[in-house]
C-alpha cells in the first residue's frame, strides 16, 4: 500500500535504467505466508481528509534499499518502502508492518527522519482548465523512520515491483524525487553518526 514521497520533475515517472547497479537488482518473487492486505481500506485518491503515511529507511553495508513502486500515484518509481498506516496501530508498528508486506524483512524502528507533506492537485479537467484546487488527487503527511533489519529474507510483495540497494552517490541514478532525496541523505548522515559516536542501533 505504498505511497512514495512525491511526482517526479516533469510529472512523469522516470526511465530507470536497471542495468546501472546489476549486483544489487532484485527482481519480485512471490513470498509465501504473507500477511494479507487489510480489505477496508481508506480512500486514496480524492480523500475527505489527509492520509498518514509511513516509510521505513533500511540502510545496510552502506547502502539504502529502495523499491520500484507497483501503483499509483508513483507507479514505476523509486521510492522508500512505505504506505498508509492503519486504523488502531502506532506509527512504528505501521512502519514494521509496511516493511514485512513489501519487503518481507523484519525490522526494527529506531528513529523518526522527517515529517513532510505531499500534495497532488487534481488534473486538469477536459476543456484545459485547472482541476478543483480544493479537492486535491492525493494529499499524504508522511513521517519517514531510520529502520534496522532484524530478520528476514528479502522478496517483493505487495505494492514493490523490484527492489534495489544503493549507495549514497548512486541515488541519482534512480530518478528519486527531491523529498526521498533528502530523506535518504540525512539517513546516511545519521547512521554516520551513529557509527562515529559509538552509539548502537540496538
Amino acid at each position: 500500500m505504498g505511497i512514495g514521497c512525491g511526482a517526479a520533475s516533469g510529472g512523469k515517472p522516470a526511465e530507470i535504467r536497471t542495468h546501472l547497479l546489476p549486483r544489487y537488482y532484485i527482481t519480485r518473487s512471490a513470498p509465501i505466508g504473507k500477511r494479507p492486505k487489510t480489505t477496508m481500506t481508506p480512500r486514496r485518491e480524492y480523500p475527505d481528509q489527509p492520509m498518514i503515511g509511513v516509510g521505513g529507511v533500511v540502510i545496510d553495508n552502506e547502502r539504502a534499499l529502495l523499491i520500484r513502486r507497483a501503483s499509483p500515484p508513483l507507479k514505476g518509481e523509486w521510492s522508500i518502502p512505505g504506505g498508509l498506516l492503519e486504523v488502531g496501530e502506532t506509527l512504528e508498528q505501521g512502519v514494521v508492518r509496511e516493511l514485512a508486506e513489501e519487503t518481507s524483512l523484519e525490522v526494527r524502528v529506531v528513529e523518526l527522519i522527517e515529517v513532510f507533506e505531499r500534495i497532488f492537485p487534481a488534473p486538469a479537467n477536459a476543456d484545459g482548465t485547472p482541476g478543483d484546487v480544493r479537492r486535491p488527487q492525493y494529499h499524504f503527511v508522511i513521517l519517514d523512520y531510520l529502520c534496522e533489519i532484524r530478520g528476514g529474507t528479502l522478496s517483493a510483495g505487495s505494492d514493490a515491483l523490484e527492489f534495489a540497494w544503493a549507495r549514497e552517490e548512486e541515488l541519482a541514478n534512480f530518478g528519486l524525487t527531491a523529498a526521498v532525496t533528502r530523506v535518504l541523505k540525512r539517513a546516511f548522515a545519521r547512521t554516520r553518526e551513529r557509527a562515529s559516536s559509538g552509539e548502537p542501533l540496538l
